[in-house]
């Protein structure tokens, strides 16, 4: 880990070099700190740089101008200000001799939260231990004085790296109630590291859990995003769920852990979710995707219909009809109140609702006419309900696992097919509303829309048809429609 370190280091001398100079020769000190220094003793490279100082923000400013590259206030009031500074790299490419590096310093921190404020009060401090001790994770709170290339590791974050533990340099009650949001990136923590959090954390995270109503949903939106982002986030989205913390912000996913009597049987739905998550996300890899937050939060949350639609049956069985439809409706209104953006809860919201419908066609073979309607009620969404629907098939029953695999795989081979000879994505009625109403004799108008239906029900049925032809249909059906309704046809 030294070594790495080390290299990591050598790496960073072009940017390193005169942001030293420029701190030391006006009498303040400077650190690497955080998570470049974990990652460069991981192995990992990192692009971005955190320092901390002993100057204050105005000072930094002034340092930071001095260098020559752009500067934001990142948040004079916590004492960050940040710039991007371009140097010449030593091992870079012919052609490629420079890169810009993005650097945040921030003065040395001593401050804290109050019982129940959502930002902390600020205080600057002035010795590199008392910033570290403020730190989230003694991984986090190692640091390098620049000046003189000292290791500075007070709080034994290099021991707890190499054994794979997660603990906080304060005590973990006085670290969670001081940021609770901490708690949160507890879980996205153990789930990016594989590393296993002391009990003293885990106690904490439990006892505090009702803490993190003062964090604004942004933030905790954020960080949860960021968890099921990661490679494996099944541990740690599993970790909110024991601990409580998931109750506070997303409280119908602990809410799938239904219990099941000797009686009534049903496959765990929280388990099944978690295993629909690690699926959802190998099919990503698979097929290519960079990860996708709205597959991930759609395999995550597919079932949390379920707990509010189950119904015991007859002989022991137990039912869950439309938790789809109730599943996507619940989705969207915890979505928004996370503030998600619009179009996120739209698609996720949208995949809940269609994550059955595969399984409605039963296991016939797929007609153009199945295809058509498939592609159609996906629109935009189609690639991921594929990698939903065959995430979502978790039996171990390998006879009808493969079967349903096999079902799939005939379908998205058949849609390709028909994609081939049809624009299925764009598919419109062989008449626009203009002809209809031209066709018709009629003005705008609900009968306009209801002829609209009729043919992209007839275009869905047996795929495009010539204008005359799809004219013939309509007026058959305008003819057959007056007859019904009587005399006008309900035009209006």
């Amino acid at each position: 880990m030294a070594q790495a370190l080390r290299a990591e280091l050598a790496r960073w001398e072009p940017v390193l070099r005169p942001l030293v100079e420029a701190f030391v020769s006006a009498g303040h000190s400077i650190y690497l700190v955080g998570g470049p220094v974990r990652d460069a003793l991981l192995g990992i490279t990192a692009s971005d740089l955190d320092f901390t100082t002993s100057a204050r923000p105005d000072d930094i400013e002034t340092i930071l101008r001095g260098l020559g590259g752009p500067i934001w206030d990142m948040g004079r009031e916590f004492g960050t200000i940040g710039t991007i500074l371009t140097f010449a790299h030593h091992d870079e490419a012919p052609g490629d001799a420079e890169r810009q590096w993005r650097v945040e310093v921030t003065t040395f921190r001593a401050d804290a939260y109050t019982a129940n404020s959502r930002k902390p009060e600020v205080a600057f401090g002035d010795r590199i231990e008392e910033d570290l001790v403020r730190r989230d994770f003694t991984i986090n709170a190692m640091a390098v004085n620049l000046a003189d290339r000292v290791f500075v590791d007070p709080y034994h974050g290099l021991v707890d790296l190499q054994a794979g533990v997660l603990r906080t340099p304060a005590t973990a009650q006085m670290s969670f109630s001081d940021d609770p949001l901490r708690m949160m990136r507890a879980a996205r923590f153990v789930a990016r590291f594989g590393f296993r959090p002391t009990a003293e954390l885990v106690g904490a995270m439990m006892s505090l859990s009702d803490r993190l109503q003062i964090v604004s949903a942004e933030r905790i939106r954020d960080e949860f995003t960021k968890l099921l982002m990661s490679d494996t986030p099944r541990v740690g989205v599993d970790l909110l769920v024991q601990t409580g913390l998931a109750q506070v912000f997303l409280p119908e996913l602990p809410a799938l852990r239904l219990e099941v009597d000797e009686h009534h049987h049903h496959k765990d739905v929280y388990d099944h979710s978690l295993t629909v998550l690690d699926q959802a996300i190998s099919l990503e890899k698979a097929r290519h995707h960079d990860p996708d937050i709205v597959n991930r939060l759609a395999a995550l949350l597919h079932d949390i219909g379920k707990p509010r639609t189950r119904r015991y049956e007859a002989k022991g069985k137990v039912s869950f009809h439309n938790h789809d439809l109730v599943g996507a409706r619940l989705a969207t209104k915890r979505l928004t109140a996370l503030k998600y953006p619009k179009d996120i809860v739209t698609e996720v919201a949208r995949l809940i609702e269609l994550h059955l419908r595969f399984h409605g066609y039963g296991e016939a073979s797929w007609t153009d006419s199945a295809v058509r309607r498939y592609v159609r009620d996906a629109g935009g969404e189609l690639e991921r309900l594929h990698i939903l629907t065959r995430a979502d098939c978790t039996t171990r029953n390998k006879a009808k696992a493969d079967r349903l695999a096999r079902n799939y795989e005939e379908l998205e081979w058949r849609i390709d097919e028909l994609a081939t000879q049809e624009e299925l994505e764009s598919i419109r009625p062989d008449l626009d509303g203009n002809q209809i109403m031209e066709v018709l004799g009629i003005g705008p108008g609900r009968a306009v829309g209801q002829a609209y239906a009729f043919l992209l029900d007839r275009r869905l049925e047996r795929g495009p048809v010539s204008v005359e032809a799809a004219t013939d249909e309509l007026l058959a059906w305008w003819q057959a429609r007056q007859s019904e309704v009587g005399g006008d046809g309900g035009v209006g």
